[in-house]
């Protein structure tokens, strides 16, 4: 049967998009948490669940905090844990959940040479929302801040004191909105986005999608207390620490961990505090916690004014469970 001329102008519409899907290059999966960046979410996060840090595994591994993650119907947690930075000098910066004025946006975390912006978050174990100062690198080898993380220091020996106030994690879980943490990027943290940068290495994406599949994880399931809340190794569940009712104490290791020089890079902001780095063998630094929820607010979310404020530390503000106003 000859072609009529409607037919060739219902065919060929078709045939060439055929050929244009063929032609576009394939997606890759080299990255697949990547795909976290741009979900945005109508209902703010939960608030972060208190819990004790495990003891650093071995030497070269850097503390990534846990947050809440989303499925698509449900937030879920993704506990905090150890992982061997890629490359020497990586810090990780970690993810944070932003208000962008009509829903909550997720800023996927990154490893880079300096800690970036993070939405003022108060992760805790020296994630107060500005920096980090749980450990720097020094000559090519990491030190670990033995006031703030937990080091077998029979095991690692580079490592320093250095006091920091508020160890455990605060509670609001999101930057901007109503209840939300007020804070703006400074100059630097901007920078930092123009530094060498690398997205979650490949055990981070298997640790959450180990979380992601594990109904006791979920939301709808714990109320925001998860059956694991860290972990010691990235994707590893059967040895995790349970969250506790109130910020957990912390007592760190003494021993001759003021053998090495320098001071940490980092910043603290808000109620989060540190003095100059500390050597001596014969001070036990215990570091002193407190929380205070703000009441909650029934109010929608909305677009914070700019400026920056103080509310990266401690806990400051009630991390709300609310939908926001469109």
């Amino acid at each position: 049967m000859r072609p009529t001329h409607h037919m060739i102008r219902w065919v060929l519409p078709v045939l060439l998009a055929a050929g244009m899907f063929l032609a576009l290059p394939p997606l890759s999966s080299a990255h697949p948490a990547q795909i976290a960046v741009g979900i945005s979410v109508g209902i703010a996060p939960p608030p972060l669940p208190y819990y004790a840090q495990p003891i650093c595994p071995g030497e070269g591994y850097i503390w990534t905090p846990g947050y809440w993650s989303w499925d698509g119907s449900d937030y879920y947690w993704v506990p905090g844990t150890w992982v061997l930075a890629p490359f020497e000098g990586g810090l990780w910066t970690p993810g944070y959940w932003g208000w962008g004025g009509a829903a909550f946006f997720w800023h996927e975390g990154y490893w880079g040479p300096r800690v970036g912006f993070y939405g003022g978050i108060n992760y805790g174990f020296g994630y107060g929302g500005v920096g980090y100062l749980g450990g720097e690198w020094r000559g090519g080898v990491f030190a670990y801040n033995t006031s703030v993380t937990r080091v077998d220091v029979n095991v690692i020996h580079n490592t320093y004191v250095q006091p920091v106030a508020h160890v455990g994690p605060g509670r609001v879980a999101y930057n901007g909105g109503t209840g939300g943490i007020q804070r703006q990027p400074t100059a630097d943290e901007r920078a930092a986005e123009g530094d060498r940068r690398a997205g979650p290495t490949a055990e981070q994406t298997q640790h959450d999608q180990v979380a992601r599949t594990n109904p006791a994880q979920h939301f709808s399931a714990n109320n925001g207390k998860p059956a694991v809340a860290a972990t010691t190794k990235a994707g590893d569940f059967s040895h995790g620490a349970q969250p506790s009712a109130t910020r957990p104490a912390y007592r760190p290791s003494t021993s001759s961990s003021g053998t090495m020089s320098g001071g940490n890079t980092g910043h603290s902001e808000g109620t989060t505090s540190h003095t100059s780095t500390t050597h001596t063998t014969t001070t036990t630094h215990t570091a002193t916690t407190s929380h205070t929820s703000a009441p909650h607010s029934s109010a929608p979310p909305h677009s914070s004014g700019g400026g920056e404020s103080h509310g990266g530390g401690g806990g400051a503000g009630g991390g709300g469970h609310d939908k926001p106003g469109h």
